[in-house]
């Protein structure tokens, strides 16, 4: 038995988005049924729909970063209750026995996570994501939404926020460590703001200083345009942490040099092409290079309370589900200040 509902769909890689009905599955014991309210546009969502990292599944549905609420809840559920305000982030389902998900990483489940869109579960059903008016999704994998904060603003954080805040965590980020932040598109502004309020001191490095009065308004302590000739030069040694955001490539070993001894630079994007690192770029002062994605189901409910302490949201431009196609090309461009997000409101049934 399923329900149908509203949703948008790409047919095959790069085309525009149509407006479909779209089964989610009744209820098992341990799913809870959400009403969207707001999801987010991610550019993993515009990879995976123009099909640039290669294995999406077609026709598709993206959205990982959903805010919405409870609708109804299965027999086995104690943790969410109908009218809960809840979101869900990158994946639904996990094996929950493996040694990474005990450990609170079920992003590396070693069964295989599966991804809240473009995905198979356990079932052999394709998972289908939050640009829709309804989701089912297993309760561990639903997330509880601190009361009082700005919804639409927060919903960006279930990719971006913890993204940026893993890291950020795991390498020590805080009073005294010296942070570059590379990029302040969606995820830079999100590390910025997050950073800032651990108590780093954080640097922006940026191609252009278009965006300087918002990074220093974010809480930056000072803004780098790495087009400026002897920006590098200037910066040499000087970071403890650099947290890339961009997901293009860039040349590694320029800003390798900026780091000091035993810095570490993580890499969040996902360029399409190889990234290439200079051998003495790491040699010199033990330098290293990292990567992450996402954080865990306990990680990213922590991040959530943290970022609502700390009156932390995306900075968003609202848009409608008509708006969908043209934003993914302003995404792309940089065009948009600093994430997107659809009012799922404005999703309108297909014509029959």
């Amino acid at each position: 038995m399923t329900t149908t509902v509203t949703a948008l769909s790409a047919s095959k890689a790069g085309a525009p988005f149509e407006t479909i009905s779209l089964d989610r599955r009744d209820l098992r014991p341990d799913d809870v049924r959400i009403d969207i309210r707001y999801a987010g546009i991610c550019h993993s969502d515009i990879h995976q729909v123009r099909d640039e990292w290669g294995a999406a599944l077609f026709p598709i549905t993206p959205g990982h970063e959903i805010i919405g609420t409870v609708a109804e809840v299965g027999a086995d559920v104690r943790d969410h209750r109908v009218g809960d305000t809840v979101g869900v982030g990158c994946f639904v389902d996990s094996c929950l026995t493996c040694e990474a998900c005990r450990d609170g990483e079920e992003q590396f489940c070693e069964r295989g996570v599966v991804q809240t869109y473009s995905s198979r579960d356990y079932h052999g059903e394709v998972t289908y994501g939050g640009y829709s008016r309804q989701i089912v999704v297993r309760d561990h994998f639903v997330l509880k939404i601190p009361d009082g904060v700005d919804l639409a603003a927060t919903t960006p954080l279930l990719c971006a926020g913890i993204t940026t805040y893993a890291p950020l965590k795991r390498y020590g980020a805080g009073p005294g460590v010296k942070v570059g932040v590379i990029g302040m598109g969606g995820l830079g502004h999100v590390a910025v703001k997050i950073a800032a309020a651990l108590g780093a001191e954080v640097s922006v490095l940026s191609r252009t200083d278009s965006k300087k009065a918002d990074g220093l308004a974010f809480g930056a302590h000072a803004y780098h345009a790495t087009e400026d000739a002897g920006v590098f030069d200037d910066l040499a040694n000087h970071f403890d942490l650099l947290i890339n955001t961009v997901g293009a490539g860039i040349p590694l070993g320029s800003f390798l040099g900026t780091l000091g001894r035993g810095g570490v630079m993580v890499n969040l994007g996902a360029p399409s092409e190889a990234l290439s690192v200079p051998a003495f770029s790491l040699l010199t002062l033990r330098r290293a290079v990292a990567g992450s994605m996402v954080g865990g189901l306990a990680e990213t409910q922590e991040m959530l309370d943290f970022c609502a302490e700390h009156g932390i949201t995306a900075t968003i431009e609202m848009i409608s589900a008509d708006q969908v196609d043209a934003y993914y090309d302003k995404v792309v461009s940089g065009d948009v200040r600093y994430r997107a997000v659809i009012d799922a409101e404005t999703l309108r049934a297909p014509a029959a």
